[in-house]
């Protein structure tokens, strides 16, 4: 059974434009606990994404993407050069994950103001207060409302 999720990304480090051009990327860099156990333990191949721009104005739902290589360590986090290492993490004990993914469709912006004005998104975790986790779960329903609202 296919799994929905959203990912966040700031556009400056990686916006859904450069997906379409590069095709697929792995998802690193992720250092929280329940982010990682997500990727680690629940998203599988084929489970859809909503690829969300954060940390700009307005932040939106820019695109739709796929799940093309289950969990797997982040190898970012054991390279000294990477702004992502983690002393605690090494190839042999890895603490964290990341999961790769490709783009299906980019979408018409979808602003967060408009998703909040959405009553059928009621409950989504993205609109929750205080919701700052970077990849989160999202209703079959949820998720396709948003594709509706972005032109799909």
């Amino acid at each position: 059974m296919v799994a929905y999720w959203l990912m966040k990304s700031e556009p400056d480090v990686y916006p859904f434009s450069q997906l379409l051009k590069d095709g697929k990327t792995h998802w690193d860099g992720v250092r929280n606990y329940q982010a990682r156990n997500i990727m680690r333990d629940q998203m599988k191949l084929g489970d859809m994404v909503l690829f969300y721009h954060s940390n700009t104005k307005p932040p939106h739902v820019a695109g739709l993407a796929k799940v093309c290589r289950e969990g797997y360590p982040d190898f970012t986090s054991w390279d000294t050069d990477s702004k992502y290492f983690d002393e605690k993490s090494s190839p042999d004990n890895p603490r964290w994950i990341m999961v790769d993914i490709e783009p299906i469709q980019e979408l018409e912006m979808v602003p967060l103001g408009t998703l909040r004005e959405n009553p059928k998104l009621e409950g989504m975790p993205l609109l929750q207060r205080g919701q700052r986790l970077s990849v989160q779960p999202v209703s079959e329903e949820h998720f396709n409302e948003v594709c509706r609202m972005g032109g799909m």
